[in-house]
């Protein structure tokens, strides 16, 4: 299925790249949650991380993590937000693996989570045998 990130990766589309390999490429979001945001896009189109192979996300890790270096060295972000949103029902728009890398600023007033939820007695328990690996 074609999508907005492989229309990018096929050059159909400009963007502000960041860095780019043969397994993936990092561009700035057009629409930022924070200047200097960016998102890291598997050059092939594997919908969500059941589908990409485990080396494959390892490497997107590893861009991840230099581009978070480079968020704190040259834009002097505090932190980074690391997110991927995996499926529809988790907020993803594109059915393209991405993964989005926010820089941070102590006072940038941005807060990503929702109010938590909570467990009643015992169901944290139950639900830890379940989902025990």
């Amino acid at each position: 299925m074609e999508t907005i990130f492989s229309k990018i990766i096929a050059g159909s589309i400009p963007s502000t790249k960041l860095y780019e390999d043969g397994i993936c490429i990092a561009i700035l979001d057009i629409a930022p949650v924070i200047k200097g945001h960016a998102l890291i896009i598997t050059r092939e189109p594997y919908a969500t991380i059941a589908e990409c192979p485990e080396a494959i996300l390892g490497h997107l890790m590893g861009v991840v993590k230099r581009l978070d270096g480079r968020m704190r060295e040259v834009l002097g972000a505090e932190a980074t937000n690391i997110i991927i949103n995996n499926g529809s029902a988790a907020g993803q728009e594109v059915p393209h693996l991405h993964i989005h890398v926010i820089p941070r600023y102590a006072k940038d007033n941005k807060r990503f989570f929702p109010p938590k939820d909570q467990y009643s007695p015992g169901e944290m328990a139950a639900l830890g045998v379940k989902l025990h690996l």
